[in-house]
């Protein structure tokens, strides 16, 4: 970004913008030491952001030619204790040419402004443990969440719990 540039603008993602945030979301992967697990398609974005019921919601910050230069890509969690929505940050990445422009934080403000806007009561994200934004998450009054620890199935442990479910079905007196 030259320093005449106007600020980026913060808008919604529009089916024209997902070959850019695929672009960008293979950079985060490669960024994040893992560009082999990182898959994604443009159909694939398209259909989970434009498709009959979608789970996925993005915003972009746009240059003043409306060419994407970061994106926040989120899903609605909820929170049985709190009985209400929040914001599940899924990914946020800022290109090496908008970063230090404060886009990243206002794609955060954005964020924080829908839950405030719609009675969320939170807005949560992970992060790598040697990212440096670490900093900028402590920088905005972010906690880290230390007695709570992410699980993940995946893969071959998924499909063999899924095969669990499967034989209950298929048993004899299965009400399924």
């Amino acid at each position: 970004m030259t320093s005449g540039a106007a600020a980026p603008r913060i808008r919604p993602v529009r089916p024209a913008d997902v070959p850019a945030v695929v672009a960008m979301v293979h950079e985060l992967a490669e960024y994040e030491r893992a560009a082999d697990q990182c898959h994604l398609t443009v159909g694939q974005l398209d259909a989970a952001l434009f498709g009959p019921e979608p789970a996925l919601f993005g915003d972009v910050a746009v240059d003043e030619t409306d060419q994407p230069l970061a994106f926040a890509l989120w899903l609605l969690n909820f929170s049985t204790w709190a009985g209400t929505h929040g914001i599940h940050l899924e990914d946020l990445y800022v290109r090496p040419s908008a970063r230090g422009t404060g886009v990243g934080r206002r794609l955060l403000a954005t964020l924080a402004a829908r839950c405030v806007e719609r009675g969320y009561r939170r807005l949560e994200w992970m992060m790598l443990d040697w990212n440096p934004a670490a900093g900028f998450y402590r920088a905005i009054d972010a906690s880290t969440i230390d007695d709570w620890v992410p699980y993940r199935l995946d893969g071959a442990a998924l499909r063999r719990l899924a095969a669990e479910a499967a034989a209950d079905e298929a048993a004899p007196g299965s009400t399924g």
